[in-house]
């Protein structure tokens, strides 16, 4: 893959896939990241790449780093959905513009794009049925944030068929895994219950999401970078979207022997998310590796957030701070 441009590489995911990378020796590395609390440079420790601190709505930083690679592979974004409610600014700028702003410089040079995006621009499922989302499912974002991705995803594939551009998008159900952001909810109730506090369920906690470890989402992006056809879109899943909000906590609390309370709802919470990874399977041959349950990449994910205080230490009470003030 020569060199490979990877925007967000310090990031939840991002960082993650850049050291899959590297471990694989696929590709020399060049990551692009803002750090905002949402980065941390550390988690690029000893992932051998070089990093630019900067914005994917810099124009001409962006066009200059595209330029001297052979790939973008595009994780920046806003993401997390009780952020987007108390401000969706940022969410339209760096979602929506920086996404603009990196389809006019990999246009420019005829560089080869994959787009990161979520399962939450289908909206949601009711919490009963077996229907799954498809990569024809008609969008339907509830909040600021799966809007702003929703029309990321809309300008990628314009500027496709517009222009030619050779980019892939994949939607993912939510990820897990370490290095995640403790605002999340699978690291924020595994570090509550580290702390000695009890884990937070929004409401009833009857949410259903499908949960993918996050070293199987970027086997999958690998895939669809190595296999996949320009222009199309993938969705990958990792068909465990039986298990409720409620039954991770209970899970989280019967491995860390903590206990959980229910505290307010989010507005507007999507009640159901499920993915249909048939054409990943079909076309690529992709399956996710953690296929004994969500408990085996759950046991593993406590053990990474333990044996790592220091890295989340520092953000806890400024997360719990901010949900404190919305009741949650």
């Amino acid at each position: 893959m020569g060199t490979m441009l990877v925007t967000g590489g310090a990031g939840f995911i991002g960082s993650n896939f850049v050291r899959m990378v590297r471990e694989r020796d696929l590709a020399e590395v060049v990551v692009l990241d803002t750090l905002t609390y949402a980065g941390n440079l550390a988690n690029l420790d000893g992932c051998d790449a070089e990093f630019v601190r900067g914005s994917v709505t810099d124009a001409a930083l962006v066009d200059e780093l595209v330029g001297g690679c052979d790939t973008v592979v595009h994780f920046a974004a806003e993401s997390h959905n009780d952020n987007s409610l108390r401000d969706p600014s940022p969410f339209v700028t760096t979602n929506v513009v920086g996404t603009f702003t990196l389809l006019e410089a990999v246009r420019r040079h005829g560089t080869r794009l994959h787009h990161i995006s979520t399962d939450e621009v289908f909206g949601d499922l009711p919490v009963e049925g077996e229907e799954k989302f498809t990569e024809t499912t008609p969008y339907n974002p509830s909040s600021p944030y799966s809007a702003t991705k929703a029309g990321s995803d809309h300008l990628v594939r314009a500027w496709v068929r517009s222009f030619g551009v050779n980019a892939t998008i994949s939607n993912c159900s939510n990820n897990y895994g370490p290095y995640q952001h403790i605002e999340k909810f699978i690291p924020r109730q595994i570090t509550n219950i580290l702390d000695g506090r009890p884990a937070k369920l929004y409401g009833t906690g009857a949410q259903v999401r499908d949960w993918i470890h996050v070293d199987d989402h970027n086997d999958a992006v690998l895939a669809i970078l190595e296999r996949g056809r320009a222009g199309e879109t993938y969705n990958i899943g990792a068909g465990l979207e039986k298990t409720s909000n409620k039954q991770v906590i209970e899970m989280i609390c019967e491995i860390m022997g903590g206990s959980f309370e229910h505290v307010a709802d989010r507005p507007g919470h999507d009640q159901r998310y499920a993915m249909d990874a048939a054409k990943l399977t079909a076309e690529l041959g992709w399956a996710p590796r953690y296929t004994a349950g969500l408990r085996d990449g759950l046991e593993k994910t406590i053990a990474w957030y333990r044996d790592n205080e220091a890295w989340w230490r520092g953000a806890k009470e400024g997360v719990e701070k901010r949900y404190a003030e919305s009741g949650q």
